[in-house]
């Protein structure tokens, strides 16, 4: 077994959901989803197929979030994997409707972090191990920290 560590790329600004499904009818599953959840949503999605004819399965309402998507699941290359790109929209708007969509097995990550993709390969193929999403944590927030995250969220519209 080979393994490596595959930079997810993608501008800073654009939020990202790797996850592991298992049918190609995901990839309409996934769409409807995310059009019904945020209106005027922009998104690419790329579902790896694992076998059959072993396409990259594409759907999409923004042609750089689909050509994100591809690409990036073209550099990882595991089966059934499911690659999703939005921008103007956060993964809270989206995560819990995607947790239940029958095919889906396992979200990795859900952020507009830098991610690395830990994948390893055999004669058979290759897949995911994990991700490293972000960087370690620098401390623990102390009393005006806490005060300015429970402002920001306020601030978008997230808590009253």
């Amino acid at each position: 077994m080979k393994t490596q560590i595959v930079q997810i790329k993608k501008p800073a600004d654009v939020n990202f959901i790797l996850a592991q499904s298992h049918f190609i009818k995901t990839v309409e599953d996934v769409y409807e989803v995310l059009v019904e959840a945020v209106p005027g949503i922009k998104f690419g999605l790329a579902f790896c197929e694992a076998s059959g004819s072993r396409m990259v399965r594409v759907e999409g309402t923004d042609s750089e979030m689909v050509k994100l998507a591809v690409n990036n699941a073209r550099s990882i290359g595991a089966g059934h994997a499911l690659f999703i790109f939005m921008k103007n929209v956060f993964p809270i708007n989206v995560l819990n409707r995607i947790k239940y969509i029958s095919e889906i097995v396992h979200i990795y990550c859900a952020t507009a972090n830098p991610t690395q993709v830990i994948v390893a390969e055999t004669n058979q193929g290759r897949g995911i191990m994990g991700v490293i999403d972000g960087g370690v944590p620098l401390g623990v927030e102390n009393a005006g920290m806490k005060k300015a995250r429970r402002e920001f969220v306020r601030k978008i519209g997230y808590k009253l």
